[in-house]
């Protein structure tokens, strides 16, 4: 049995085939297809040839947005950013107290808003004031209502009508977050409402392929080569817009930060190859990384001109640079959300195309373990490139149950070092 794994971004539909037995067989992409991506996710399967049956994941269409609602900012902000780790999501939005309005949460434009407040048997005045202003605003995007489950009930025939997932408290009691149910519910939302909403194909052949949000699926991946690795492991992806960084120390006697889940995202919409790469330039220089004014002129020529292709080797050496800077910040701000572990990272894997293109990587490799503040982290780990982009697909693999044939790709393509 074959199987066609295939991740429907918003730049790039990427596809593998794979055995039972894990073998790569073939691997294809082509430009992303709006308003009908099914025209490049048709190239693909294609390019690759005939599997026995297609699995499908998507980031298409700026993946998933999160805006958060709650009572007090700094838990609200705490339960969206603990919510969003791992559910594939990025927040957009933060609101705290009783909404006077909704035009800052409209500008956000949320696929999705995550309602808390209150304790289970607190406070109930701001939870029911605010859903009853999402109410009178007709704010359409599915709502995840995760607060005090004493007036859960009223809150759901105030927003009667509307599309709301009820599930439990984030905020059960003082001092106490539980993200999990909050994540899967959203989860839920993204494939049963958002996808279809996206303006990504006309039929509904498309979201009835989607079985995950894209960084779900490599974050099942990214768990999945931990354990393999028998140490914490750390993806960091470099793409044209933003920079996504994966860790995992779901490993037999490592435990992740107290609250934090043991595996996580984190996302850096600021810093990217392309339309961002300005603020790559922007916060390297803020960290003292480089000086004022280097890779200035090099950095908006590829903000401008986001189709830029390196055709020399002083420009692919440009590419690399700013993939190393990107890198460093955003893995500095991914560990400062928590720790890898004792030991430190055991495997990194880069991924994103100017990793898969680069003949040596050597250079990024020194930036992100000769940095002083990751150094201690890093230092001992061994660093693969992700050449195949098959974290993807064995996310997808692990979820349909395919947890062997999952772990034998990942073994095959990111095996060196392995224990």
């Amino acid at each position: 049995m074959t199987t066609a794994c295939l991740d429907v971004g918003s730049t790039w539909t990427k596809g593998a085939v794979v055995t039972a037995d894990g073998e790569l067989l073939a691997t294809a992409q082509h430009r992303t297809t709006p308003p009908e991506v099914l025209n490049g996710l048709g190239e693909v399967l294609v390019a690759m040839g005939k599997a026995d049956e297609v699995l499908v994941c998507s980031s298409a269409g700026g993946g998933l947005r999160l805006a958060v609602v709650g009572q007090e900012r700094l838990i609200s902000a705490e339960a969206g950013y603990r919510v969003a780790l791992s559910a594939g999501a990025k927040v957009v939005h933060v609101s705290s107290g009783p909404l006077a309005n909704v035009r800052d949460l409209w500008a956000a434009r949320p696929d999705v808003i995550l309602l808390v407040g209150g304790t289970d048997g607190g406070d109930t005045k701001v939870l029911l004031h605010n859903a009853a202003k999402l109410a009178r605003n007709r704010v359409k995007a599915p709502i995840v209502l995760a607060g005090n489950v004493r007036v859960q009930g009223v809150v759901l025939e105030i927003l009667a009508g509307r599309t709301v997932i009820a599930t439990d408290n984030v905020l059960p009691d003082v001092g106490e977050l539980a993200p999990g149910p909050a994540r899967e519910a959203i989860r839920s939302v993204f494939l049963k409402h958002v996808i279809g909403g996206k303006g990504l194909s006309r039929g509904p052949r498309f979201q009835q392929l989607v079985r995950a949000v894209t960084p779900d699926a490599v974050l099942r991946g990214v768990a999945h080569l931990a354990a393999l690795h028998e140490e914490p492991v750390l993806v960091v992806d470099v793409g044209g817009a933003t920079t996504d960084v994966y860790s995992s120390v779901s490993t037999q006697d490592d435990q992740g930060a107290v609250g934090l889940p043991v595996d996580r995202r984190t996302v850096e919409g600021d810093i990217g190859m392309r339309w961002s790469a300005r603020g790559i330039v922007a916060e390297a220089v803020a960290e003292r990384l480089i000086t004022s004014g280097e890779l200035q002129a090099q950095a908006d020529q590829r903000a401008t001109e986001i189709d830029f292709v390196p055709t020399t080797t002083e420009e692919s050496d440009v590419d690399l640079k700013l993939a190393s800077l990107a890198a460093v910040v955003a893995v500095r701000r991914h560990l400062a959300m928590g720790p890898l572990g004792p030991r430190g990272a055991g495997l990194i894997v880069l991924s994103g195309g100017v990793f898969r293109h680069a003949d040596d990587v050597t250079p990024v490799a020194d930036a992100l373990q000769g940095d002083p503040v990751l150094r201690a982290v890093l230092k001992h780990a061994k660093v693969v490139v992700d050449r195949d982009y098959v974290l993807a697909p064995a996310g997808l693999l692990v979820q349909e149950g395919r947890v062997d044939t999952a772990e034998r790709l990942l073994a095959d393509r990111l095996g060196d070092g392995l224990a």
